[in-house]
């Protein structure tokens, strides 16, 4: 007899303008749904470590800008696409990736790009089943220069040098209101309807 093909997995994105905000988010998710007995994997930024080699080199050699970080988070994704989501959902897995495509727009918007160029360079990345835009904590507080922390603190680290400087705090209350109006526009969930709604996707594929 032939061996049953898993049912497809399930896609949840998770996202903000820090770092930690990010991870906590992801951890509550991952915790709420394996206490209901759904087998869930977090995907984090730079998987690839791209990012942590471009670290790595000399400051003085760094050449960045807004737009070259974002190709960058783009090829990184295609990296966590091919190697760590892809595989994941053709498991019938839930993965959680944290963060996504909209952290990355509203980081770039943050900096001064504009959200059409970012949104048509991250179009290759598959539509989550569901979102959520995790609490932004700190509110009042710049990015901080600590590559460690996420994405965006990556970003506050790289472009500190650069001819223009970086406005930390301008920069994360403009990428904080993109973001605030995409989960409005986008009907991003709270986190008790994500749960649900992963439940019940899992309830009916049981009963198939």
């Amino acid at each position: 007899m032939a061996a049953a093909t898993p049912a497809p997995g399930r896609l949840i994105a998770i996202d903000a303008t820090r770092g930690a905000d990010i991870r906590t988010e992801a951890a509550r998710v991952a915790d709420d749904l394996r206490a209901r007995g759904i087998d869930c994997a977090i995907s984090r930024w730079d998987a690839s470590g791209m990012f942590e080699d471009l670290l790595a080199g000399p400051v003085a050699g760094r050449q960045v800008s807004p737009r070259m970080l974002t190709l960058l988070y783009a090829a990184d994704l295609v990296f966590r696409l091919r190697w760590e989501i892809g595989p994941a959902l053709a498991a019938g897995r839930v993965v959680i990736a944290a963060p996504y495509v909209d952290t990355a727009v509203a980081v770039g918007v943050g900096l001064g790009l504009p959200d059409g160029w970012l949104l048509d360079v991250l179009r290759f990345a598959p539509a989550p089943d569901a979102a959520r835009a995790a609490p932004e904590r700190r509110r009042d507080a710049g990015w901080r220069p600590r590559p460690d922390r996420g994405y965006a603190e990556c970003c506050a680290t790289l472009l500190d040098g650069a001819p223009t400087g970086l406005r930390k705090r301008r920069a994360r209350l403009r990428a904080m209101a993109w973001l605030e109006a995409r989960a409005v526009a986008t009907g991003g969930l709270k986190r008790r309807h994500l749960i649900r709604r992963m439940v019940d996707i899992r309830r009916r594929v049981d009963e198939v």
